[in-house]
């Protein structure tokens, strides 16, 4: 299930427009020249990429609810795509939509839409999807309070109470790769998990990455991600994809740029960057 993540109204302390210089595109927008992106491709405006997000969007998926800015993990996507497709950083616009309007069916006033949209055949009905840009990962959630806030690996969780929402992905994560010496402590919903872990009843639980984003920042009044955890063999988490108008004739375009950025290395440090840092959710190993 495709969620949102309210913001934290977390500052991005000295953060420039350009963090990264990634395969000419930073994680901020790209620096200038001209865009020869075709004019007859099929863009809403002819010479123009128009991007929708959210409003508002949230972190770290947008920083500070400016997409313009390109920090944030999509934002910085948005340009990397645009860039790979020969767009200019000054020929980016973007526009706010909601969510279920976006992929509502009908007509659309932008070319993409990401806002954590996960790729559904149900959806496909009545949009297209690019190929993935993320997989959400599984995420641990403590609190500052319990023994599990000080854990860096995944030794350190072994010997906790960890839980989860019973016949998900992140209960069978917990099983196969914490494999706790207590087991995995199973509840019927999210809800009565968090509820459990605020009642000292667990020491931690585990939820996808954009939940763990919601819970830790907004639910839990001292909320702690502990980090990512690595996706069991064989298992996949939702996959986020660029929302586009049905039959666009711009689908196979921005596939081929999330393709080529996927290939190349620059989704994967994006999201190193953008997800995976300090006061995020780094990598247990």
């Amino acid at each position: 299930m495709s969620r949102r993540t309210p913001s934290l109204r977390i500052a991005a302390a000295g953060a420039a427009l350009a963090v990264l210089a990634l395969t000419g595109c930073a994680s901020g927008a790209p620096a200038g020249g001209e865009s020869d992106a075709p004019a007859d491709a099929g863009w809403v405006t002819d010479g123009v990429f128009t991007v929708a997000t959210g409003e508002p969007a949230y972190y770290p998926w947008v920083i500070d609810d400016a997409p313009e800015s390109g920090e944030g993990f999509e934002a910085a996507v948005a340009y990397a795509v645009a860039a790979e497709l020969g767009f200019a950083a000054e020929d980016v616009v973007w526009v706010r939509t909601g969510f279920e309007e976006a992929i509502a069916p009908g007509p659309k006033d932008f070319d993409v839409n990401l806002q954590q949209f996960s790729i559904t055949d149900e959806r496909k009905e009545s949009v297209d999807f690019s190929s993935a840009y993320y997989e959400t990962t599984q995420v641990v959630v403590t609190t500052g309070s319990s023994p599990a806030a000080a854990a860096t690996s995944i030794a350190d969780l072994k010997d906790l109470l960890i839980g989860a929402q019973t016949g998900t992905t992140s209960f069978t994560t917990i099983e196969s790769v914490i494999a706790p010496t207590q087991g995995a402590q199973a509840f019927n919903t999210n809800d009565d998990a968090k509820l459990a872990l605020e009642n000292g009843q667990v020491d931690a639980i585990v939820v996808d990455l954009p939940t763990a984003f919601y819970i830790s920042g907004v639910e839990l009044t001292d909320g702690v991600l502990v980090g990512q955890l690595p996706t069991p063999e064989g298992a996949t988490g939702d996959q986020f994809g660029f929302v586009l108008a049905k039959d666009s004739p711009l689908t196979d375009q921005v596939t081929a740029a999330v393709d080529a950025l996927r290939e190349d290395g620059t989704l994967d440090e994006l999201a190193a960057q953008w997800l995976g840092g300090e006061g995020q959710a780094p990598l247990l190993k």
